[in-house]
């Protein structure tokens, strides 16, 4: 079994449901079903006309939460050449399930009858089991009154209709609606699913967070802005029976949850629109935050979680991870830094002041991580975690230049860069709020570790050289060309000629495709187009650079790899994936990359740093500068 593939499937979705179909609405791949809490719901579904095909002719995507489906039903035509039946499908997702409204339109000066039947299958499987490319045992519906029931365990599902009439046959659902459609008239019937999972981990927000950005004057730009704010509002979650605090789930289909790193980015890079998603984010996760020491789940005393789940969660490589997971080396540093970019963006100073007991346990998780005289680095003792947990989680994404993977303990350099950049964000904020002396601490912590930095992870090439992407086991710098190097500019780890080198590596066409940033260099023995992490362009990570490029003062750097994500955004409708290949741009539009999640947070994040670099503004988050003994915060 094989992961399901995706990039020709039609998505709409309200956390946390989801919909996945074929481009006719039809449910008839593996990945296809409405998904309510990562259980899909239903599995199959499949619409016919007695005495007539349906020919699909057009998908009209309408916004995040609708799309129409119009097909022709040329058998019940006249003996015209024009197409003059027709049948419209209008697809509503909501939090809890969805509606389908079924219209019969005629054109023609006669009448005719039609039927129409809507045939159901439900297989209730989790979304580990579908991302795995299984399904579940087929759902038995109980049909009462006209309304069916179905469920297992936690999960109960409900389906009303309006004009069909429904039956229970060879375990499907059968809706079926006969009617005489008038001369140029229509018949119209609809149906709709609820579904409630006592185990949810997440819920849909009461009051959700709305996002706008005032139009920039190109198409192309405000398009993708328009359908990426209206994506990151379709994905907004809070947690059950919580404060209301809104966040964005990391992405759909399999990511349609909280997740420490993905939520923290795109709040991050939503700072100049918006607060408030900042504000939900820092305060669902410090309220997750680890308390105490555990190997199956990776928990230390103040770290940030990984992710939220119902269940356990089985990857394809044999890792399991548990319901929640703290495996990850970076969401603790930054969450510390979208607390100091929230509260630099507008966040008041008493909802800083509520984070401050937070953000002291980050810092202690930090201050453990780290040797006096090492790295933060990262190693899984279970053999079920992830073996890699910074963002690049791949089993392969850490590799020397000659194909070989580093073993571990792995430090990232991005990882030290976040470290450093916290640390001069904790200074401020102690600072700002009464602690003099623990910022001093940190104000020596960070010197110290730049200190150490550059003659750790630094590759001499010949050509300058560049940053490693890590360190191994041995504390050998792992010497290929990969794009986490654009996460440190910005962030005071690397001094003004470092900068300035890397600035020019980001736009060397071994890293650039013209389309984002490769993962990894082309020249690298690993690299391919469509490895995961090792050839292919992440949107969010292009953004990152974007972003680090404009806060270390190289705007034309960051408007080309900016440019070329926005080149990009029209091959994908102005609904950038989660990925894509590395291919060149002068080679053709980009290649998608089959398995990428689309919407995701970080990726529909991205347009607004596109905007600042693409239509000549300055980045909102400047750099943090690092303090002096004498130097006092400002607000």
């Amino acid at each position: 079994m094989r992961q399901p593939f995706l990039h020709d499937a039609e998505v709409v979705l309200a956390a946390p449901a989801q919909v996945w179909s074929r481009a006719d609405g039809s449910f008839s791949a593996p990945i296809d079903g409405l998904y309510v809490s990562d259980v899909r719901v239903l599995s199959g579904l499949a619409v016919e006309v007695e005495g007539t095909g349906v020919e699909h002719v057009r998908t009209d995507r309408r916004s995040a939460r609708e799309v129409a489906f119009t097909g022709l039903l040329r058998g019940l035509d006249g003996a015209g050449a024009d197409p003059r039946v027709r049948l419209d499908r209008v697809r509503e997702v909501a939090a809890d399930g969805m509606r389908e409204t079924i219209t019969v339109r005629s054109g023609r000066d006669v009448p005719i009858d039609v039927a129409v039947s809507v045939r159901l299958v439900a297989d209730l499987a989790d979304m580990p089991l579908v991302k795995s490319g299984g399904v579940g045992a087929t759902a038995a519906f109980a049909l009462a009154d006209g309304t069916a029931t179905w469920g297992a365990d936690a999960v109960r599902a409900t389906l009303s209709t309006d004009g069909f009439v429904a039956a229970v046959e060879d375990g499907a659902l059968v809706l079926r609606l006969a009617a005489r459609v008038a001369p140029r008239g229509t018949a119209t019937a609809s149906w709709r699913v609820r579904a409630e999972d006592s185990a949810a981990v997440v819920a849909a927000p009461p009051a959700p967070v709305r996002l706008g950005a005032a139009p920039t004057g190109d198409p192309t730009l405000d398009e993708w802005t328009e359908r990426a704010l209206g994506d990151l509002e379709a994905l907004e979650l809070v947690l059950p029976g919580g404060e209301g605090d809104v966040f964005l789930a990391a992405g759909a289909p399999w990511f349609l949850t909280l997740f420490g790193r993905d939520s923290i980015w795109a709040a991050r890079m939503l700072l100049p629109l918006d607060t408030e998603l900042a504000r939900g984010t820092l305060r669902v996760l410090a309220r997750t935050q680890g308390t105490t020491t555990d190997e199956a789940t990776g928990e230390r005393p103040g770290g940030i979680v990984h992710e939220l789940r119902r269940g356990e969660n089985a990857l394809g490589d044999g890792s399991v991870l548990p319901p929640r997971y703290y495996g990850t080396i970076d969401a603790t540093p930054l969450w510390i830094l979208l607390l100091h970019d929230a509260w630099r963006a507008g966040l008041p100073d008493r909802e800083v002041v509520a984070l401050l007991p937070a953000l002291r346990a980050a810092l202690g998780w930090l201050a453990d991580g780290v040797p006096e005289d090492g790295f933060l680095t990262y190693h899984d003792p279970t053999g079920r975690g992830l073996a890699n947990q910074g963002w690049k989680d791949s089993g392969d994404s850490v590799q020397w230049q000659d194909g070989r993977l580093a073993e571990g303990p792995i430090a990232l350099c991005e990882v030290q860069a976040y470290a450093h950049e916290a640390a001069l964000a904790a200074v401020v904020l102690l600072r700002a709020f009464g602690d003099e002396a623990e910022a001093a601490r940190w104000r020596d912590w960070a010197a110290a570790l730049k200190a150490r930095f550059r003659g750790a992870f630094w590759v001499e090439d010949g050509e300058g050289g560049h940053p490693a992407i890590a360190l191994d086991a041995q504390g050998r710098a792992v010497d290929s060309l990969t794009s986490n190097i654009g996460h440190l500019l910005g962030t005071g780890i690397l001094d003004a000629d470092d900068e300035r080198r890397v600035a020019a590596l980001l736009v060397d066409p071994r890293l650039d495709s013209g389309l984002g940033l490769r993962t990894l260099a082309t020249d690298a023995a690993g690299y391919w187009p469509l490895s995961y992490h090792g050839g292919s362009v992440w949107t969010h990570d292009t953004a990152i650079a974007v972003h680090g490029l404009l806060r270390a003062g190289f705007p034309e750097e960051a408007r080309r790899l900016a440019s070329g994500l926005l080149d990009a955004s029209r091959a994908f409708a102005a609904r950038m994936p989660e990925l894509h290949g590395g291919d060149a741009a002068a080679d053709g539009s980009p290649v998608p990359y089959p398995a990428a999640c689309r919407p995701q947070a970080w990726s529909a994040a991205a347009a607004v740093v596109v905007r600042d670099a693409v239509a000549g503004g300055s980045a909102r988050e400047e750099r943090i500068p690092a303090p002096s003994r004498s130097t006092r915060a400002a607000g």
